[in-house]
């Protein structure tokens, strides 16, 4: 530290190009010793509130790592937690080791028109659409709710834990190479992709 004030006690403050330089300051944005992970749940659902304080308890009791894994999902954003279709679920069923066992999927499960035959499944969502509960419940599944996934197997034993795909939204299909580069696949912006629509010729990228 600097020498004391002659006139007396003077605060001492580092100047501002030397902020960054203080321990605990990464210039992420976050809180210092933390990262960018969700602590608690952001939405003001009070049922998915309730979940997540049964499952903090489970977590913090049973110390097994469905039950962690399931809070932290708990937490996160609509953009993280993608719907999973009816398709991809009874696709990821029928890999072998997963027969009998129960779908446990922390977001939606939606329908596919593409799939005609389903099997008789048994999962546990937090929301199943209008079309797939019929469906599954006319193939004489089960569906569960997590209060009742809780009572049934506290520590997870016999479950399948899935989840949607999380880059499967139009924007991601904007993201990579620029378009028109050598096997660049990227979706421009524009509306559409004819000659009558804005589009540059591009530079070759070799």
């Amino acid at each position: 530290p600097p020498p004391p004030h002659p006139e007396g006690h003077v605060r001492w403050c580092p100047a501002p190009f030397l902020l960054a330089q203080l321990p605990g300051q990464d210039g992420s944005g976050h809180p210092p010793q933390q990262g960018p992970h969700r602590k608690e749940s952001k939405s003001q659902d009070m049922y998915l509130q309730l979940l997540v304080k049964l499952y903090r308890f489970l977590a913090r009791r049973s110390n097994a790592p469905f039950n962690k894994v399931v809070l932290k999902r708990l937490f996160m954003s609509r953009t993280n937690s993608a719907p999973l279709s009816l398709a991809r679920l009874i696709r990821k069923m029928k890999i072998p080791g997963h027969e009998g066992k129960t779908a446990v999927v922390v977001g939606s499960i939606t329908d596919d028109v593409r799939t005609f035959d389903i099997p008789k499944l048994k999962v546990c969502t937090l929301r199943v659409t209008e079309v797939a509960r019929h469906r599954f419940l006319k193939a004489g599944g089960q569906i569960m709710t997590f209060d009742q996934l809780a009572l049934a197997t506290p520590k997870g034993q016999g479950i399948v834990l899935l989840s949607g795909p999380r880059k499967g939204c139009e924007i991601y299909r904007c993201f990579g190479p620029a378009p028109g580069a050598p096997h660049s696949h990227t979706k421009p912006y524009i509306r559409s992709k004819r000659c009558k629509f804005k589009r540059a010729r591009g530079r070759r990228a070799s």
